[in-house]
């Protein structure tokens, strides 16, 4: 399988010697998993809901909260070197099948949304150069992209993987470009635009710091969906103790960049400014420094690094529900493979509701904005209970040696769980809603799967969780159709 800069082959969970991945791969796994469109668009899309003090603030709880999940992932990658596939394993061995399968089918419903968000935004960039295209989601885009994500289908089906040469472009088309800006950026700071309405208060639409602040929350999560990549894969690792460490380099690469971009941008144009600008918004604050040529640069080294990141989605998309097969927590059509090794079955359904999901960005005129929200709203239930699952283990002393020390696990499992139910607060109701409809009828194959193996489908608590879920995805589907709520 190839990913983030780097050659996997695309074969079973269980790897040979020759095909293991070392701390090298595993970090550019990690960074190249992160860093696809989001930071292109940081500027505008934190500016849009807060003024320099709110984003400060934003980015300090992210920090913390990432962090938090940056241990809980070092800590179970060690101790539970058994459970491969990261997220969803997780969630399943500490509380149940039926919580395993829909943290397992939350990150995949973020994978393929985000795919959809992939594709957008590469079209919204080239109508700087093809103005038909305009925001992504005209009749021109949503075929473009269509034509674009079945392209991408048919090489991964054959199995060709991508040249080292390729690979090189695309890890340098993602960084380069980031830290000229920043460099460019800094540079060109300043201090008295920075802190022109530095609360943000001075604009009525913006609300209070809090309301400000839970604005950022999405697009912070966004940028940092991946950190998890060495953990899903570590059924690949060399050796396990590397992916906690790809993924500390990874987390504080990424935080570096991210942070700079943002803040730094709003030395160059002020808050409204920043709001107004079409993504990828870095391109607006690098043409008002340089002029044109900086806005051309950072449009093709966006193309460039997301339709990288859009193969290196598909494969992890197609991955989720394939390995969730294998161990029964999806149904055992997911893990057919073609004479290749590749996951066909999963690979062709994911595509099957990317391409669906385009066409309703073409009749709902869905954003960019709109569908990372729900990306990062549906991919909430795997973090979560991963942090909680590292609680647990602390809690319990299960995996830890007699007089081991469990303070610090525990409060970072405690605290990844805290963070993650204020981003569920922070999402806002039409986003969960939203997913809510997503997840809802994965229990369809929850039931599938569960009897397949001849397994109790629900346990009383599953159970009444299952009708809650339902009733909830069936009123939001009602007040979508009516109008009341909109996400899209």
């Amino acid at each position: 399988m190839t990913t983030a800069g780097i050659d996997i082959p695309i074969r079973k969970v269980t790897s040979t010697a020759a095909t293991k991945l070392r701390l090298g791969s595993l970090t550019a796994l990690v960074i190249g998993s992160m860093v696809g469109s989001g930071v292109f668009s940081l500027p505008q899309n934190m500016a849009a809901g807060a003024g320099p003090l709110a984003i400060l603030i934003g980015w300090a709880i992210t920090a913390v909260g990432m962090l938090a999940l940056v241990f809980v992932y070092q800590s179970l990658a060690t101790r539970k070197p058994a459970l491969d596939a990261g997220p969803y394993a997780y969630a399943k061995a500490g509380f149940g099948p039926f919580i395993g399968f829909n943290s397992a089918w939350g990150y995949w419903i973020s994978a393929w949304v985000g795919n959809v968000s992939y594709a957008v935004i590469v079209f919204s960039a080239l109508s700087y150069f093809f103005p038909a295209f305009g925001d992504g989601n005209t009749w021109q885009a949503v075929l473009g992209a269509s034509i674009l994500l079945w392209l991408i289908h048919a090489l991964v089906l054959a199995g060709i993987r991508q040249a080292t040469i390729v690979n090189v472009i695309v890890t340098v088309a993602k960084i380069a470009p980031i830290v000229l800006f920043v460099g460019v950026v800094g540079v060109a700071f300043k201090l008295d635009v920075w802190s022109l309405d530095f609360n943000g208060l001075g604009n009525a639409d913006l609300g209070s710091i809090t309301a400000q602040v839970k604005s950022t929350m999405m697009v912070t999560l966004w940028v940092f969906i991946g950190i998890e990549g060495a953990s899903v894969f570590s059924g690949r690792a060399e050796r396990r103790k590397d992916i906690a460490v790809a993924t500390v380099l990874g987390f504080f690469t990424c935080l570096a960049l991210y942070a700079l971009v943002s803040l730094l941008s709003l030395g160059i144009l002020s808050q409204p400014e920043l709001a107004a600008l079409k993504n990828p918004s870095m391109a607006g604050v690098l043409e008002a420094v340089v002029g044109p040529w900086g806005a051309i640069l950072i449009n093709v080294a966006l193309v460039v690094s997301v339709v990288g990141a859009f193969l290196s989605w598909t494969l992890l998309a197609a991955e989720i529900p394939h390995v969730a097969a294998k161990d029964g927590t999806m149904p055992k059509f997911f893990g057919r493979e073609s004479e290749r090794g590749v996951p066909s079955t999963s690979l062709l359904i994911t595509n099957l509701l990317v391409q669906a999901f385009l066409v309703v960005t073409l009749f709902a005129q869905s954003t960019y904005q709109a569908l990372f929200y729900i990306a990062s709203a549906a991919i909430l239930v795997p973090y979560i209970f991963s942090g909680a699952y590292a609680a647990k283990l602390a809690l319990t002393g299960e995996s830890y040696e007699s007089g081991e020390q469990r303070a610090g696990p525990l409060f970072a499992g405690l605290l990844a769980t805290v963070y993650g139910l204020w981003l569920v607060y922070a999402a806002g109701l039409a986003y969960l809603f939203m997913c809510a409809i997503l997840y809802a009828p994965g229990i369809i194959f929850y039931v599938w799967a569960r009897r397949e193996t001849s397994q109790r489908v629900f346990h009383p608590v599953e159970a009444a969780l299952a009708a809650a879920l339902v009733a909830v995805g069936i009123a939001a589907a009602y007040l979508i159709w009516n109008g009341s709520i909109s996400p899209l």
